[in-house]
């Protein structure tokens, strides 16, 4: 999984870096009304292969050894950082997931959200560890997705009325793009 460009421009100099209202090259279908907008969860993310083996996202920072058996996918220019796969028994979270296959229902290969207790402070409240297929979300939320905005002030304000923590777009060709709640300044 390729790292997914952020909707609008990020200001780095910014601490933390924040979001412009200004639209990240190759974004500009998101704000003419293409694409399905989803929820992103907080969680992290895992991939099923094709020939049935587990991996987990990880970033590896400018001048760091990444770990042993690590797959590279992309280098983010901004920042330095690979993004790739390491096998899911490397993973420090590697125990949750273990879980979380108890409890899943789907053998389908893919990426998922790894969501629950021990899983980023589990915003969500989840009483287990589950894996959520990416993309998905229940018909309710569905339908809220399908109101959100697609400019800059509607999306701040639309993002902090609702305890979501972004939105991820799927265009039909494959592209993708994504806004966090939290890469708004602050008022």
């Amino acid at each position: 999984m390729e790292k997914i460009p952020t909707l609008f421009v990020r200001n780095f100099s910014a601490r933390p870096a924040v979001v412009l209202p200004q639209v990240t090259p190759g974004c500009e279908w998101v704000v003419d009304g293409e694409g399905t907008a989803t929820r992103k969860y907080d969680g992290t993310c895992v991939m099923l292969d094709e020939a049935g083996r587990w991996w987990a996202r990880r970033e590896v920072k400018p001048g760091k050894t990444p770990p042993s058996h690590y797959l590279t996918v992309s280098t983010d220019a901004e920042t330095g950082k690979a993004v790739g796969w390491e096998p899911i028994e490397q993973a420090a979270f590697a125990k949750f997931h273990a879980e979380a296959l108890d409890n899943r229902s789907t053998e389908k290969p893919g990426t998922y959200e790894l969501l629950g207790p021990k899983i980023n402070g589990n915003p969500d409240g989840y009483v287990g560890h589950v894996l959520m297929p990416h993309g998905w979300s229940v018909l309710s939320v569905r339908q809220d997705f399908a109101t959100a905005p697609r400019d800059y002030e509607g999306l701040r304000a639309w993002l902090r009325a609702r305890p979501y923590e972004g939105i991820v777009w799927h265009h039909d060709d494959g592209r993708l793009a994504k806004l966090k709640g939290r890469d708004f300044p602050t008022p």
